[in-house]
């Protein structure tokens, strides 16, 4: 850790630092080989600099760029199927993970020896990145290739809130069987993995994790690059958690506007005055109630940030719109057991339940799984 003096007052100076910046501690295992990636717009060096266009530069052979959720350089839509294409600036083939096709060819896997992992995570758990990781880490054990994962911090590792997985809903959007906030940063969550032999048949990724410095699980790190499209600043990011839910009801939160996940609403909720209209801009082609004026809650400006944080997931808010719109079983989609990861959520809320009694409910999840993760923690909690 350097010193910096200003106006003569010492000052300890401890930048996160992401583990692509640690150039020197990955390089020597990429020379002389084929090299893959798996990155998008956030995998950075430095504002200005890509870890693609850093790896060529310095003549390191990537022979392929594999592209998560929302492609290469982040604008597609949610679960949009992403063509593969050419890297532009660099002539590198890029393979889209989301192109419909169901994985990646075995001529592209025998094209590589080693693949890098350099995502932007918000640490949730149907934020399909983990995924993306884990189904690659299941690749490279299969295949005998090395994963080097260049780790990030996680924007909300100082809580782990929400109940663990149940497997029967196990999908792209439920991959682990972890809470919904896990706390975790991916290179942490890629040990987990490895460690608790979640891996098809118990395989094991030849794994290694360049990671962050001066970080730990109580750093506030704030994303310079935005990790997806509707995702556009730290105030959606940090109400992502209780936000999501969403997705699986008529209700829109705000895609097709410049703040989705900051605020909810439907044309038939009664008693606000708020308004919004979705529209179709780019990263939400066709929202929620397209072109609709729908009524309901701005999340713009309070709760504050503090509180936002401090209650973790905060199911009042869908609570809040499944009363007001009274669609009782037509205000849920199968969509919503995914995202949660349990059945007794829908009931409880359908039930009368409150916000408190439902997160009671996985309290043993939460201490569980503290426990559980302990062993492949990479940073101070």
């Amino acid at each position: 850790m350097s010193l910096m003096l200003v106006a003569g007052v010492c000052f300890a100076e401890s930048r996160i630092m992401t583990g692509a910046e640690s150039v020197d501690e990955y390089l020597p295992m990429l020379k002389g080989k084929r090299v893959a990636l798996l990155s998008n717009q956030t995998g950075i060096i430095t504002p200005d600099k890509h870890v693609l266009d850093t790896l060529i530069a310095l003549d390191v052979n990537v022979v392929s760029i594999f592209s998560p959720e929302h492609g290469f350089r982040g604008t597609a839509d949610a679960g949009e199927i992403v063509n593969s294409s050419v890297d532009e600036k660099t002539g590198v083939p890029i393979r889209s993970l989301y192109d419909g096709k169901g994985g990646v060819s075995q001529e592209v896997i025998d094209g590589f020896d080693v693949l890098v992992f350099d995502l932007q995570d918000v640490g949730c758990r149907f934020y399909t990145y983990n995924a993306t990781m884990a189904r690659m880490m299941a690749v490279c054990a299969k295949n005998g290739k090395k994963m080097i994962v260049l780790d990030r911090p996680n924007p909300i590792g100082f809580y782990v809130d929400g109940p663990i997985l149940d497997m029967k809903y196990k999908s792209g959007v439920g991959y682990l069987p972890i809470p919904v906030c896990h706390g975790m940063t991916l290179g942490e969550l890629a040990m987990m993995i490895n460690g608790e032999k979640w891996l098809p048949d118990g395989a094991q990724c030849d794994l290694v994790v360049i990671r962050c410095k001066n970080y730990t699980h109580q750093s506030k790190y704030v994303l310079p690059v935005k990790p997806s499209p509707n995702l556009p600043d730290m105030r959606s990011i940090y109400l992502y958690p209780s936000m999501c839910y969403f997705e699986a009801t008529p209700v829109s939160l705000g895609r097709g506007t410049a703040w989705a996940f900051e605020m909810y609403g439907h044309p038939n909720m009664k008693g606000y005055k708020f308004s919004f209209t979705p529209k179709s801009i780019p990263g939400a082609k066709y929202p929620p109630q397209l072109n609709k004026k729908c009524y309901g809650v701005d999340l713009r400006k309070k709760p504050s940030i503090d509180q936002i944080n401090e209650a973790g997931i905060n199911l009042e808010y869908i609570i809040d719109a499944y009363n007001n719109l009274n669609l009782d079983d037509h205000f849920f989609r199968s969509f919503f057991e995914l995202l949660i990861g349990r059945d007794y959520v829908r009931k409880m809320i359908k039930q009368g339940k409150s916000a408190a009694e439902i997160k009671a409910m996985w309290a043993d999840d939460v201490a569980k799984f503290k426990t559980q993760r302990k062993p492949y923690l990479l940073y101070a909690e």
